[in-house]
């Protein structure tokens, strides 16, 4: 070649050639070698033989692995090829750009090449390995075309896994305890109606709708998750208008266990696991989405054979183990949430129309519980006391006799009982709700209405007693552990919280203070007083909260002293890890603490009763799912224990049983009809 050859220009890219492959070295691929000048013609054969082995190994060897090349170069680039472009790539005389040998430079071109394309290959350097120029290739570093078996399999499976996925989240429960085999093996028309549309759509929309369809479905699973969680503590679902102010309890409650940076790191890996969800439920969504549209006659003949499939089975109502084959509950289940909150967003209204009737108002209060004047009127809340621990039949023998033990000492005190049942709204948990239902006379069954209540002027139980002025109202409340504001509302001049009780002993996991203590502080801080003022206080003995474990047992009232005998009891107790591990264990455990509560309070009206004592018990709500076993019931014990016979047949018309324990066939009220009932009998006309 000529050094007055001018430099060869640089050539026009073919723009449908994906790597930028220029058209020169496409259409000329087999010619573009240059030899040096002098070089044999045998030298130029062997070269041209070498390159034609290195293109045949190049090119897939089997039709598999033909299709998997495809298939991941369709995938790296976005689009797979259509059947028209294959077509004229073959007929055309179009190879791969991969597999083009690349144009080996002679000495005079260097110089010129590297002005024109900024690199060259001199023939002085070794051609590049199989190795280097796989890796460079579409794919993760080149792997699915060195391994296209290995590839296939792994789309193959992530294919199957998003659909597991999706069916999985379309047919799953919202309650543990529902979750079956024979749940998962139904036919959702959900499925198939989300089928028919991404086949129905064009590719732009189909993959939008495959993302927000995806991103709903991660959505409801996080909501099925949240249901779960509330049917095993208050078992009902989660409600999406009033519950969420219970996260942030949630959150003290974890900053309570394992410490702020404990809770810090929960909540991260809330977050972190809420947005993972929603990101794998979208891009599952987006796989099947694509799947279908490669194979788009045999996903259109499989969503017309199902949905036929599913009106068979629908109309003949065909069954397997007991459940129907041919499902709409996903729809089912999303009508629901949406009537819930339709229903949330307007008790509101309802609530406040139900604020404003109150028999007692314009009463005056020189009128008010005229039947109770002088007496001492203590309203005791045993924690999680429901009825099952009088019912169950695994409970019930140790619980009884606990009650007969019971009224055989207040019988020796001059003591006399009388109990029933009241509904809690609530059950599980959420005990404020339950104490200011059974106090405002009103219905609270979310937070929403117990905010309402609290901020309102609404007269409970306790502040009508304080509105006579002929009682000291006080709260003895050990499971508060920060401020009450809401004490201001229930009316009572003073509260004891965990902090006041003099307490220097150890927590039982939630509960700061033992039932005893407690009792014994009410003794010595109020009751136990000279030249006092009758009473009324509002107690709420918390041993018997969840997670029973350990909990304390009674010891001589004279030992108490500051509570620091409970350390050695507590080293005794069991650990609440292992006793979770077994519910006959935490049946077992929640029976013991409801004896110790009912042996605390008994104990202290033999103790310190007198003839002015009138004590009112009741349980607040029923425990959790664990101990009752799946009942729906939410019943709860209510007793009068009183030393003065006038003060019981004042409620004689109630139809309650004599003693401690209510029997099965008592009356049974909402919670919230006591505060009338009670005031109406214990008002001037009764007397």
């Amino acid at each position: 070649m000529s050094h007055l050859t001018p430099p060869r220009q640089l050539p026009e890219t073919d723009a449908d050639s994906p790597d930028r492959t220029t058209v020169e070295e496409a259409s000329t691929a087999s010619a573009v070698n240059d030899t040096e000048p002098g070089a044999p013609a045998d030298e130029e054969s062997a070269d041209e033989e070498s390159a034609g082995a290195t293109d045949e190994a190049t090119e897939p060897t089997t039709e598999a692995e033909a299709e998997a090349e495809a298939e991941a170069e369709a995938d790296e680039l976005g689009a797979r090829p259509t059947a028209e472009e294959t077509a004229v790539g073959a007929e055309g005389g179009k190879v791969p750009t991969e597999a083009l040998v690349p144009r080996v430079a002679s000495a005079d071109d260097e110089s010129a090449d590297a002005a024109a394309s900024g690199s060259t290959t001199s023939t002085d350097e070794p051609a590049p390995s199989s190795a280097a120029a796989s890796s460079a290739r579409p794919g993760w570093f080149g792997w699915r075309r060195r391994f296209p078996r290995a590839a296939r399999a792994v789309r193959v499976g992530t294919s199957v896994l998003a659909g597991v996925l999706v069916l999985g989240v379309l047919l799953v429960p919202n309650r543990l305890d529902r979750i079956t085999l024979e749940s998962f093996l139904r036919l959702p028309v959900e499925a198939i109606f989300l089928a028919a549309v991404l086949l129905v759509l064009p590719p732009k929309a189909r993959r939008i709708t495959a993302v927000v369809l995806g991103a709903f479905l991660g959505l409801s699973t996080v909501l099925k998750c949240l249901d779960m969680g509330f049917y095993q503590t208050l078992a009902r679902p989660f409600d999406l208008v009033f519950d969420w102010i219970l996260l942030s309890s949630a959150a003290d409650f974890l900053k309570d266990s394992l410490g702020r940076s404990g809770e810090v790191l929960a909540v991260i890996g809330v977050i972190v696991l809420l947005i993972a969800v929603l990101v794998v439920s979208a891009l599952a969504m987006v796989r099947l989405a694509d799947v279908m549209a490669r194979h788009r006659p045999a996903a259109v003949r499989s969503t017309l054979v199902l949905g036929t499939a599913w009106i068979v089975c629908f109309t003949m109502g065909v069954q397997a183990g007991g459940v129907t084959v041919a499902t709409k509950g996903y729809t089912q289940y999303l009508s629901n949430r949406v009537q819930y909150v339709r229903d949330g967003l307007g008790d509101a209204e309802v609530f406040k129309k139900q604020l404003t009737v109150d028999a007692f108002a314009d009463t005056p209060s020189d009128q008010l519980l005229t039947g109770l004047r002088g007496k001492d009127v203590l309203f005791t809340f045993i924690e999680s006391y429901g009825r099952v621990a009088i019912d169950d039949p695994a409970m019930a023998p140790e619980i009884d006799a606990t009650l007969k033990e019971g009224d055989a000492r207040l019988k020796s005190a001059g003591f006399a009982a009388r109990s029933g049942w009241l509904t809690s709204p609530v059950t599980g948990a959420g005990s404020w709700l339950a104490h200011s239902t059974f106090l405002s006379g009103l219905w609270i069954k979310n937070q929403q209405r117990y905010r309402t209540v609290t901020t309102s002027d609404r007269a409970t139980l306790t502040s009508y007693f304080q509105k006579t002025g002929a009682w000291r109202t006080v709260g003895i409340v050990p499971g508060v552990r920060k401020a009450w504001p809401e004490g201001k509302y229930f009316g009572l001049d003073h509260i004891y919280d965990s902090t006041h009780l003099g307490y220097q002993g150890p927590y039982f996991s939630w509960t700061p203070v033992p039932d005893q203590f407690s009792l014994e502080a009410f003794q010595k801080l109020e009751h136990g007083k000279k030249d006092r003022d009758p009473i009324m206080a509002e107690i709420i003995l918390a041993s018997s909260h969840n997670p029973w474990s350990p909990i304390a047992r009674m010891v001589d009232w004279n030992d108490l002293g500051d509570g620091s005998i409970f350390n050695k009891i507590k080293k005794e107790g069991t650990n609440p890890t292992e006793v979770w591990k077994s519910a006959k264990r935490v049946r077992t455990e929640y029976r013991k603490a409801i004896q110790y509560s009912l042996d605390s309070l008994v104990q202290w009206v033999q103790r310190y009763g007198d003839d002015n004592t009138v004590l009112v018990l009741l349980g607040d709500h029923q425990p959790v799912p664990t101990v009752t076993g799946g009942s729906t019931s939410r019943d709860v014990p209510v007793t009068i224990v009183a030393h003065d016979p006038k003060v019981l047949d004042r409620v004689a018309d109630w139809g309650w049983t004599d003693g401690l324990k209510p029997a099965a066939n008592a009356p049974t009220w909402g919670m919230n009809k006591f505060r009338d009932r009670f005031m109406t009998a214990y008002g001037p006309q009764s007397g």
